[in-house]
């Protein structure tokens, strides 16, 4: 089917188009029959001829659009040259002419060539009606003032069909192009999301898994120092290690369970589960802990968020600090939650500190819309500050 060169028409314009073609092959054969019947002597198969000519130009050039010897503007060569000889011969050529004069703009490829050959074949008719009737009032009157309006007419038509086209070939490209961009977003978003997802998961291993081993691997080497000197104590020692073994267990289930959400935090009291992390810390390590920790109940993230900074915080100091002394407090302020967890160890250089633990607690606490203080020096302790907004409710 022919469609307007280099625009991409959607399907009212392509049976629009089909259409059309239909009424210009019941317009060659209606004049080819007029001809036949109404023509006499030479003119009349000379008529014929060229009638004859346009239809197979226009035969081929649509059902082999891409054939290497008739081209569209051969074609159009052939109309203008056949529209000039039919008007010369005094043969009713108007009706071709307005049927076809969709074809200068589906074959012109670009308006200018389209305008040009129209041009071309107002010229050729005029010029062969004006051999054949000579400066005559029915020259002037009939046959040059009709011409006109309907090259004018099919001017603006064409002009307003090919906008429309243009429009519809514009809106086509923004809609792809947006569904592009949709798609791009989709994938980003997904990225994005896989990359927050491992993010987590990774925090949630450091805050949980290799916390407890870190701790399995101090008490096994204490355990192992103490089995000549001490059994009582290396006993005790390797019941920590069984009972963190169990608990890293279920945090390793918990985790692949929920898909990187892991609990850990009882639902209720998170002052229960603070104590007996302290509990445990100071079993296991000797240290004197001086906690205070207010009655609350706090909603899951919560209670997660202050469990974990404090499991990171403890594990610090074990790993780190050098210290004798660890204070732990919670307490509800008017602005939310406030854990504060210090000790008396050899300190650090915040600045410096290129760990994983205090990053992820920040983020932790960020993702909640709380934040992390961090205050130290070298020889002056710790202090570890967690404040989260109202997330939890004071006891009475």
């Amino acid at each position: 089917m022919t469609t307007l060169a280099g625009t991409s028409t959607d399907a009212f314009w392509a049976t629009s188009l089909r259409r059309w073609n239909t009424v210009c092959w019941a317009l060659f054969a209606w004049m080819a029959v007029g001809i036949a019947a109404l023509g006499d002597g030479p003119a009349r198969y000379t008529a014929l001829a060229m009638l004859a000519g346009v239809a197979l130009a226009f035969a081929v050039l649509h059902r082999f659009p891409d054939n290497p010897v008739l081209r569209p503007h051969g074609y159009l060569v052939v109309l203008v040259l056949a529209l000039g000889g039919l008007a010369y011969l005094g043969t009713s050529y108007a009706a071709l002419f307005m049927v076809t004069l969709p074809h200068y703009w589906m074959f012109g490829r670009t308006p200018r060539i389209s305008l040009g050959f129209l041009g071309l074949a107002t010229v050729t008719t005029l010029t062969g009606s004006w051999v054949q009737q000579g400066w005559s009032a029915e020259f002037f009157g009939k046959t040059a003032v009709g011409t006109l309006i309907v090259v004018a007419v099919g001017v603006l038509i064409g002009l307003w069909a090919r906008a429309v086209v243009e429009q519809s070939t514009e809106r086509a490209r923004l809609i792809a192009e947006l569904e592009r961009t949709q798609s791009e977003l989709s994938e980003a978003h997904q990225r994005q999301g896989a990359a927050d997802e491992r993010e987590r998961m990774a925090r949630e291993i450091h805050d949980t898994l290799a916390q407890g081993f870190a701790s399995i691997v101090v008490l096994a080497e204490a355990a192992r120092a103490g089995l000549g000197s001490d059994p009582g104590r290396s006993a005790r020692q390797l019941r920590s290690i069984e009972s963190t073994a169990r608990e890293n267990l279920a945090e390793a289930r918990e985790l692949v369970g929920s898909g990187g959400q892991a609990g850990g935090a009882a639902s209720g009291s998170v002052t229960l589960t603070l104590c007996r992390v302290l509990d445990r810390f100071a079993e296991d390590t000797g240290l004197a802990v001086e906690a205070e920790l207010t009655e609350m109940d706090c909603d899951q993230q919560t209670r997660i968020a202050l469990l974990r900074c404090t499991q990171e915080s403890l594990a610090n100091v074990r790993k780190h600090a050098g210290a004798s002394t660890v204070g732990v407090v919670l307490a509800r302020r008017p602005d939310g939650v406030e854990l504060e967890i210090t000790d008396d160890g050899r300190g650090f250089v915040v600045e410096e500190s290129a760990g994983f633990g205090l990053d992820g607690m920040r983020k932790r606490l960020a993702e909640l819309g709380g934040r992390l203080t961090v205050t130290s020096s070298v020889g002056d302790g710790t202090r570890i500050l967690a404040v989260l907004p109202s997330g939890g409710r004071q006891r009475p």
